[in-house]
């Protein structure tokens, strides 16, 4: 009997898009609270420096200047946002105390009863900063005598004690030493900033008893969660509500703006209201990392891959935020859904005095596709062999070993090519449209 479907194939009215094209969905921007407070940041004019002092006179005389907040008012001022799920150390400042890692790094918060007071007041906060040497490329940073970043003393994440995350796999060497060819590529990724039309912010109103935060996050708990340990609060006391996010893309995973202003809320006991203009949308809030990715494979005449060795590095600015996991999400996928039977991995999230980087649709992964699929175009040409053979000769198939150790079950991908060139009326020779996922006969199991 045909399965009816009710939502494949079908036509769905989405249950917020009448409210979107009139107009009438709330956005965080659209709240406002009796006696709100508005928090605005001083931030650091230079990418590394050393804090001497902060002189604050100038600022509190400037008319609806409530208060300032420094290091000295956060209970747990040094995170870390994966410690919620193990990743250690923690190394972020929510204020920093005696150094800045990066330009824009919140220094001091200012609470003002307008926007515009607000502003006044961070204008005329003066920073007696000692400039540092700073570092902005990858490889220099890795270098000897570079400055550091961190405060442990190198510019490399720790994975169990080593600067990157390693995955090994067969015997590589062996497998360059029995190739027809070696091919050796350098991929390069930049920054990419996620614009949203609305940018990051939130609202924290004191309750009875409790903190309520309006916010577009697009990790309530997450960021409730990390709330609760900057601040030193039961996360029963903390309610957060996420409402529309107003566009992310992965770039409203970071916990910035709740902490702030929940504190600000806490020491004044008035709703904070706390939101980038767009300026530090663009400049402070979290970008895709930078990579740069070098593949050498040895592959024989016929296209099939026998070894890959890969280095990647991604840029996780001063402060690592969400780009660990990402990092060993590349390294996992570093040779792509491709058979490959020899494999060494060496993948680095470094540490520069740029902005930190986080998530953005499918991070780590993303950039390592695109630098594995134009390897393989290059093995296509290397060997005169059209680009789909080459990708078909090498797809994983069910049973297959991933060099993280993992059974390949539900292999489709060639089935999904085969798809695809039907789509776009590629015609495909016999061998290739009649392969399949099934797991690969005692011969093929050898090459």
């Amino acid at each position: 009997m045909t399965a009816q479907y009710h939502v494949v194939g079908e036509s769905l009215e989405r249950t917020d898009g009448v409210a979107h094209v009139t107009g009438r969905t709330l956005y965080t921007a659209d709240l406002a609270f009796p006696g709100m407070l508005h928090l605005k940041v001083v931030r650091s004019p230079l990418h590394h420096a050393l804090i001497r002092g902060v002189d604050l006179s100038a600022a509190e005389r400037v008319p609806g200047f409530v208060r300032a907040l420094t290091h000295a008012d956060v209970p747990h001022n040094v995170y870390t946002i994966l410690g919620l799920i193990g990743v250690e150390p923690e190394e972020e400042f929510v204020l920093p105390v005696d150094r800045v890692r990066y330009k824009g790094e919140p220094i001091v918060a200012i609470l003002a009863e307008t926007e515009a007071a607000a502003y006044e007041a961070v204008g005329k906060v003066q920073l007696d900063l000692e400039e540092l040497p700073a570092v902005f490329d990858m490889d220099e940073a890795l270098a000897p005598g570079a400055p550091i970043v961190t405060h442990w003393g190198n510019n490399t994440f720790m994975y169990e004690g080593h600067p990157c995350r390693r995955v090994r796999y067969g015997d590589v060497e062996a497998g360059f030493a029995q190739a027809d060819h070696i091919l050796e590529g350098e991929y390069r990724t930049s920054p990419i900033e996620h614009a949203p039309l609305e940018t990051t912010g939130c609202i924290a109103v004191p309750e009875a008893g409790r903190f309520t935060v309006y916010t577009n996050t697009q990790a309530v708990y997450f960021s409730l969660d990390n709330t609760s340990i900057i601040l030193g609060l039961q996360p029963n006391r903390l309610r957060f509500i996420g409402g529309t996010v107003g566009g992310g893309f992965g770039g409203k995973v970071d916990v910035i703006v709740e902490p702030l202003a929940t504190l600000g809320a806490m020491r004044t006991g008035r709703p904070v209201r706390y939101v980038y203009n767009r300026q530090e949308e663009m400049q402070v809030s979290s970008t895709r990392s930078a990579e740069t990715i070098r593949i050498k494979d040895g592959v024989m005449a016929d296209g099939t891959i026998v070894a890959r060795k890969v280095t990647g590095l991604a840029d996780c600015g001063a402060y690592s935020r969400q780009t660990p996991y990402a990092i060993t999400k590349f390294a996992a996928n570093a040779t792509g859904p491709y058979r490959i039977p020899n494999v060494w991995v060496d993948a680095y999230c470094v540490y520069t005095n740029r902005t930190p980087t986080s998530a953005m649709r499918g991070f780590g992964v993303t950039m390592g596709h695109f630098a594995i699929e134009v390897q393989m175009d290059k093995i296509a040409e290397r060997c005169g062999i059209d680009p789909w053979t080459v990708r078909f000769r090498n797809a994983h198939r069910n049973g297959d070993v991933k060099p993280h150790r993992k059974v390949t079950s539900d292999a489709t991908l060639i089935e999904t090519m085969q798809a695809a060139a039907r789509l776009v009326g590629h015609g495909l020779p016999p061998e290739l449209a009649a392969m399949t996922s099934a797991p690969r006969t005692e011969w093929e199991g050898e090459r």
